[in-house]
Parts: C-alpha cells; structure tokens; sequence
C-alpha cells in the first residue's frame, strides 16, 4: 500500500513544475526526459550537453537530497523481478518512440501548452495504465 503524503507530493509536483517553467524560460525546451536523455545520445553529436547532464544529473541526485533533510528517507520496492523491470523498460522506450514523447514531456509540458497531441498522448498512457494495474491485480491476482 502506498503511504499518503499530501505535503510531499505538493512540494514534488510544484518542483517539477517550476524546473519544467525555468528550462523553457532559460533555454527554449521542453523537459521531457527521453528527449533529454536522447540528446546525449550518441556523445559528442550535441552543444548543448551541459544542461542535459545537469538536468538528468539533478534527478539522479534528488532522493539523496531529499534523504540528507527527511526524517523519512525514500525508498524503492518492486514486485516485478529485474528482468521484468527491464522488459517494461524496452516497452516503455518503444512507447516514447511511436507516442514522440514521454508522461514528462507530454503530460507536464504538452498538457501546460494545451497540445491535442499531448493530450492524446496522456489519454493513451493513462487509460492503458490503469488497465495494466487492473489486469494485473483483479484478473491475475498479483
């Protein structure tokens, strides 16, 4: 079960947004992190890797952060095995490619600039979503 926490959640989502707001403000770009991610791949193509890095370097170093100041330090548990979890990863990666996006860029940042495709994107990925987590649960019984 997953804890309720109102304050934290508040406090993440309105990060989320504001460092989403300042990388349009400072360098024109939308914060969907395939695309940040995909910048930097192959090296030695991109100028701009400074900010990718940090930007990725920031989320990588947050939980730690956030560790250092909470009482409550984060944690991470997953049902699925690692060969599952890599699976869904590849999934996931193909769903970026087809959908031009991913949940950050479409659903922070396409959804703020009121994008029909974003919103299609979001539709998609939520309603298949919750049909994995109810076929999942009810029907398989995991």
């Amino acid at each position: 079960m997953t804890e309720f926490t109102p304050l934290q959640s508040l406090l993440g989502g309105a990060l989320i947004g504001l460092s989403a707001v300042l990388l349009m403000a400072v360098h024109g770009r939308i914060a969907g992190i395939t695309g940040i991610l995909g910048g930097l791949l192959p090296p030695g193509i991109v100028t701009d890797w400074p900010w990718r890095l940090a930007f990725l370097g920031g989320m990588l170093l947050a939980p730690f952060a956030y560790a250092a100041v909470s009482t409550v330090p984060p944690g991470f548990s997953s049902p699925g095995s690692w060969p599952a979890l890599a699976a869904g990863g590849v999934i996931v990666g193909i769903g970026v490619t087809y959908g031009s996006g991913c949940t950050s860029g479409h659903g922070v940042c396409g959804l703020a600039r009121f994008s029909p495709r974003s919103l299609a994107a979001v539709l998609t990925f939520m309603a298949t979503a919750a049909l994995t987590v109810f076929v999942a649960r009810h029907v398989l019984g995991g």
